[in-house]
């Protein structure tokens, strides 16, 4: 059915509003994709927060006008489904996840930061890790050696448990100072204290209490 002039006005005014908040924009010629397809394409989009649609090219361009995205006017030619998102990467990634599966959805450009892309670029961009993953993997760093002391207590814990020696922890070797440092670092203390006088006979000398 063929669209109204309120109906394009819609259009051109709910695509402007995505781009105003997008920072990369794809697109990809879908012919042939069946329908089923492109509505797992769709829900992967939504998921990953991905405005995903299929455009007439003309209203696009309209809705372009104006914005970083203007200079993509150009490339729109064809069947195309325009990738729209406010995270950098995400609008890539979903598009070129899916072009892996299914040939028939084919690249054709794409812009980020105000920078023209072409197919080597987008599929780049589609490699950087996001920002989830980013964090996923930050967290599996930090885990890690708390990972490892709770192996070690688990460890420790099974061998008491089963009445074994739990084991010994390695001793902290410490390095022992030169004789000439220490014996200059002991001189002027003894020669500033006065001598201590001899105890008394009949009092017993406090014993010094054991370090902590």
């Amino acid at each position: 059915m063929p669209l109204n002039v309120q109906d394009k006005k819609a259009i051109v005014a709910d695509v402007g509003a995505q781009l105003a908040g997008a920072q990369t924009v794809v697109l990809a010629e879908y012919r042939g994709i069946p329908v089923e397809q492109l509505t797992k394409l769709r829900a992967s989009a939504r998921d990953q927060g991905v405005y995903l649609r299929v455009l007439k090219n003309t209203l696009a361009r309209r809705a372009a006008q104006g914005t970083q995205f203007e200079p993509l006017a150009d490339s729109m030619v064809g069947p195309l489904i325009y990738g729209i998102s406010a995270d950098p990467i995400a609008s890539a990634k979903v598009l070129q996840n899916f072009a892996k599966t299914q040939d028939k959805l084919v690249i054709t450009a794409g812009l980020y930061n105000g920078k023209l892309l072409d197919v080597a670029g987008v599929k780049a961009l589609a490699t950087i890790p996001s920002r989830d993953e980013l964090l996923s993997q930050l967290l599996g760093v930090m885990l890690a050696p708390v990972s490892a002391m709770a192996r070690v207590l688990g460890a420790v814990a099974a061998q008491k448990s089963a009445g074994a020696p739990a084991p010994v922890a390695a001793p902290v070797v410490e390095a022992a100072a030169p004789a000439e440092v220490v014996a200059e670092a002991a001189a002027p203390e003894a020669a500033a204290e006065p001598a201590a006088a001899a105890p008394e006979a009949g009092i017993e000398t406090p014993q010094t209490p054991a370090a902590e």
